[in-house]
């Protein structure tokens, strides 16, 4: 091609900076799409195209959450809203999460158990006077005496006496914490509202929190002959296994042949978020896995310390997690504290919802769907995919596909062993 429409093929493709005064903004799609041109500013916006694309299109979204998100109140200020929708197939987190959300159900907390503080406070004096501090949360110690009590006479009911998987464990625990916001007029918390929409909740290190604890002194019991019997006990196989069936679901079974990812802080449950691809690919050998078709991450390690936590999706592209073919049009890490900027995400994307709702009102949504089909994934069923009340099937599923690649499996279980 000559130098001159070399230049002006170069020119074709530039992305020109336009902008929009913020008080020319009706809403906070525009803001995030406009008022957004630069710096750290580019990469929310970023983020935040690359949501509206994946919920537009129907993609369904797992969603990883490390960090205080219960302790805080976060999850009922934007991520119940968020599971609301219908857009997420399940959650990965930590016990601690888990944990902290039962605490504002318990009996005894009318006006709440959790208070701010400062992040300089004396911590001396609180520890004397029986406060504990997340940052600047904070809850008088009986709180977790109470958690744990809880917890400990739930796990000792008849239906926790026997191997299951974290999911199941979690689902059940939902149950009973939804019965405690009941009786004590409380909103529904995030364990509970897992449980009424059937989204499978995932925790990568079990042990690593309260809630196990909690098993590990009736356990403990046990071992003592404090206690005659407790049954409980986690299935880590099956539980890995029924997240790699929800990944081969996403990618074979659901009508988009996709899945999202939204990745918020790092660590174990954003890796737990990712290992299904290479579990399936790589260990189990089965053909036509695929990673995220999306990934939007908000992390706050910077890329340069090495940890799984800071690496961005194109780095997950070389373990195969990511989508090797899209991830330079449909993924972003940006280095922030995710609830600096989530509670502005996801009322925008409500916003959006609620704007095609009301279209949909008032010409029908065939019209609209066919005026704007970003519209039919925002407005996907509200009750979501459910997908804990199809673990069964959806596993057997998968275990027939291991059955089909016996060869390979054991030709895989093979290595010329060095001798003792």
């Amino acid at each position: 091609m000559p130098h001159d429409e070399t230049n002006q093929e170069c020119v074709r493709q530039r992305r020109w900076v336009n902008v929009r005064r913020v008080d020319e903004c009706q809403t906070l799609d525009e803001v995030f799409l406009h008022c957004l041109p630069a710096f750290g500013g580019a990469y929310l916006r970023r983020i935040y195209r690359i949501l509206d694309h994946a919920i537009g299109m129907g993609c369904p979204l797992t969603l990883a959450v490390a960090g205080p998100v219960t302790v805080s109140g976060q999850h009922q200020a934007w991520l119940i809203p968020l599971l609301e929708t219908g857009w997420v197939a399940y959650l990965s987190t930590t016990d601690a999460v888990c944990y902290h959300d039962g605490h504002r159900s318990l009996d005894g907390y009318a006006t709440g158990p959790v208070h701010e503080v400062s992040i300089n406070s004396d911590d001396a004096a609180l520890r004397d006077e029986g406060t504990i501090r997340v940052t600047d949360m904070a809850f008088d110690e009986a709180v977790l005496l109470d958690e744990d009590r809880f917890l400990s006479a739930v796990l000792s009911r008849p239906e926790f006496q026997r191997k299951m998987t974290g999911t199941e464990l979690r689902y059940l625990l939902g149950k009973y914490y939804a019965a405690q916001e009941e009786r004590n007029g409380k909103a529904a918390g995030l364990l509970a509202t897992c449980w009424q929409r059937a989204i499978p909740v995932f925790v990568g290190a079990p042990g690593d929190g309260s809630v196990f604890l909690n098993s590990m002194k009736l356990w403990a019991m046990r071992q003592a002959g404090v206690i005659p019997a407790y049954g409980f006990d986690l299935d880590l196989h099956a539980e890995v296994f029924e997240a790699c069936a929800y990944h081969r679901w996403g990618l074979f079974e659901n009508s988009v042949h996709a899945l999202g990812t939204v990745i918020l802080g790092g660590g174990v449950p954003k890796n737990y978020n990712l290992q299904p691809e290479p579990a399936l690919g790589q260990v189990l050998g089965l053909a036509g896995v695929r990673g995220y078709d999306f990934d939007v991450q908000i992390v706050t390690a910077p890329v340069t310390d090495g940890s799984l936590s800071s690496c961005p999706p194109a780095e997950a592209v070389t373990w195969g997690k990511v989508d090797k073919d899209k991830y330079l049009q449909t993924t972003e890490s940006m280095q922030a504290d995710y609830s600096m900027v989530m509670p502005f995400v996801v009322k925008a994307l409500l916003d959006n919802r609620a704007r095609y709702r009301r279209m949909a009102d008032e010409i029908g949504e065939d019209p609209l769907f066919a005026a704007e089909p970003r519209a039919r994934g925002y407005l996907r069923p509200a009750e979501g995919y459910r997908l804990f009340e199809q673990r069964e099937d959806l596993c057997r599923k998968l275990t027939e596909a291991v059955r089909e690649n016996r060869d390979w499996l054991l030709e895989s279980a093979t290595y010329p062993l060095a001798a003792k």
